[in-house]
This record gives C-alpha cells, structure tokens and sequence, in this order.
C-alpha cells in the first residue's frame, strides 16, 4: 500500500479553483486528491465515450440470443445445414472475440 505522507498546498484564485473543480468534474472524478495527483503525475486524463461501444454489445448478445434461438429451431426441424448453422456460430464466436479484444485495447489507454 502507497503511504502519503506529503502535504503539497497550491494556492489558486477563485476563477482558476472553479475551472478546477468543471473539468475534474467533466472528468467524472468526484476527489479533488486524485484528480489533482492525476494532472500533476500524467498531466492528462482521457475521457472516453463509451456509449457505442456499450450499444454495441448489447445488439451483439441479443443477436447471440436469437441466433442461438433461430439455429436451435433450424436444427430440429433440419431446414439448415448444420455446417451452416456450424459457421453462423463460429462467426458469432469471432465477432465476441474482436469486441473483447477492443475493450482490451481500451481498457488500456492511459
């Protein structure tokens, strides 16, 4: 564990604190300390929309969920070859793959 045991005090005018306190909030950081140790150590906080992202596997599990339904249905009643419904599968496999592979890379940015 980190012990900090090191006071540093800035003083900052009214107009500066309150441009502060917008962007640390922008920044969806609510502890001035680590919002402040933040800018001082890497001098940048990068924000992310995610909501794409977010959208996206949704729509991707929901498709899994009726694929799944769909080739179930298509398997029973053999209206689809299985090495179709084999490959619709694989490729729903791939695309969660790449989509966990890019959240990866995200997570990472820093």
């Amino acid at each position: 564990m980190r012990r900090t045991d090191t006071q540093i005090q800035v003083r900052v005018s009214s107009a500066d604190k309150e441009k502060i306190m917008d962007r640390m909030k922008k920044a969806g950081i609510t502890n001035l300390t680590a919002y402040m140790k933040k800018m001082a150590i890497d001098g940048y906080i990068i924000l992310l929309d995610m909501s794409d992202v977010k959208d996206a596997l949704e729509m991707l599990h929901v498709n899994g969920l009726v694929l799944g339904e769909l080739l179930e249905r298509a398997e029973a009643s053999e209206a689809i070859p299985h090495d179709d419904i084999v490959l619709l599968q694989e490729q729903q496999d791939e695309i969660w793959k790449t989509m966990q592979q890019i959240l990866i890379r995200l997570s990472n940015i820093s």
